[in-house]
């Protein structure tokens, strides 16, 4: 009888809480909405996944020694995922619409005030006695707002370590959710007139121009800002891989096998930080609502700026939905200006003019970051 007390107190049907029940339930939500709604799937099926397996008692894989540990301490406190995402990153982006449409560079610099408005916000509720971040935690909380996971989880890494479950779980989550976060905000800040907007054809830009691009864009960001090299370089190197030509077996491996792989390590792992003792605090709930809002002035930002492009120059209008995709989450951001494009005029493609934007956004919050690192630690 001892015995079979001993197992059954053992089991985790009897140690379960109801903080791991209730997230359990949200890692299952997670999934549901990443195979019913089809909402980032390759982002939210791991997470999800791993966040069921952290919660279930006794198991101890989020604990030392536990596989989704070691994927965590290897993959993610080293900073190796987000930088070897990055190199993945470029080689699957096309500079040619943001070279084909330069303007379009500001509407992914706007887009980046949310990182900077939510520091001063984070910063604002501490000295409120609200909350106790930092100047350091409140950038690397603001960097959310970049709705750009490698580069979150980096600056993270450099500023905040002790925050860096939190900061991982809250970007990649609104990275994911892009398609339930922005649509709300953009039909609010536009028209049906303004999302009817068709934008001129793109010109073609050369090969040359391609290959060119990344190397300038590296030396000269690198050279004023030393912190932003590890990201951008990483970025840049996948982008030349693709333009170049001449390494297509690399640049195929880098687009597809490789970021794959370590998305699903990146993934599982980031679940593991959605266990109940760690995500059912109020610092972290803290993290996750400061990031909401840094996710959704930028998504904002970037509308406000295209309408206010459009009163500066009357030719050449801007599509206002191609603004929201300044942030960085490519391409889900630009996916869904298209979409909303679509549903107001069905002959309205927007993807290829909201790559420019999109692809701005990645630059513009690596630029962000690296400012944020030369600020606080030098």
């Amino acid at each position: 009888m001892e015995q079979l007390l001993n197992m059954w107190n053992n089991t985790g049907i009897y140690q379960i809480s109801a903080g791991q029940i209730f997230m359990i339930a949200i890692s299952i939500l997670l999934l549901y909405l990443a195979i019913k709604k089809e909402f980032e799937p390759l982002l939210l099926v791991p997470i999800g996944f791993g966040g069921i397996l952290t919660n279930i008692p006794g198991a101890g894989l989020s604990e030392s020694g536990g596989i989704l540990y070691i994927f965590y301490n290897v993959g993610i406190e080293s900073s190796a995922f987000p930088l070897i995402i990055f190199i993945g990153i470029g080689a699957m982006t096309d500079f040619g619409p943001l070279l084909a449409n330069p303007k379009t560079l500001f509407l992914g610099a706007a887009a980046q005030f949310g990182i900077f408005a939510t520091l001063l916000g984070a910063v604002l509720l501490s000295t409120l006695g609200i909350f106790d971040f930092k100047l350091a935690d409140a950038a690397a909380i603001g960097i959310i707002g970049g709705a750009d996971g490698p580069t979150s989880i980096y600056v993270a890494n450099k500023l905040a370590p002790d925050l860096l479950g939190a900061i991982a779980v809250a970007s990649y989550s609104y990275m994911a959710l892009v398609p339930l976060i922005q649509p709300p905000i953009m039909r609010l800040l536009t028209t049906e007139a303004e999302r009817k907007i068709r934008m001129v054809q793109q010109r073609q830009v050369s090969h040359l121009e391609k290959i060119i691009f990344p190397l300038l864009l590296l030396i000269l960001v690198a050279l004023l800002l030393p912190d932003s090299t590890p990201l951008l370089g990483m970025f840049c190197f996948g982008n030349l891989m693709k333009e170049c030509s001449v390494v297509d077996r690399l640049s195929a491996t880098t687009q597809n096998s490789l970021i794959n792989t370590v998305t699903i390590f990146l993934g599982l792992a980031i679940g593991s930080k959605l266990s109940a003792d760690k995500f059912l605090d109020f610092t972290t709930l803290g993290i996750l609502l400061l990031g909401m809002i840094a996710f959704s002035i930028g998504t904002a930002s970037g509308v406000i700026m295209a309408k206010i492009m459009n009163k500066v120059s009357k030719t050449n209008l801007i599509n206002p939905l191609i603004g929201s995709a300044g942030v960085s989450a490519v391409p889900m951001a630009a996916r869904v200006s298209n979409k909303l494009g679509l549903e107001a005029d069905p002959h309205n493609f927007l993807l290829m003019h909201a790559m420019g934007p999109n692809v701005a956004g990645v630059i513009g919050s690596t630029v962000a970051a690296g400012v944020l690192i030369n600020y606080i630690l030098n």
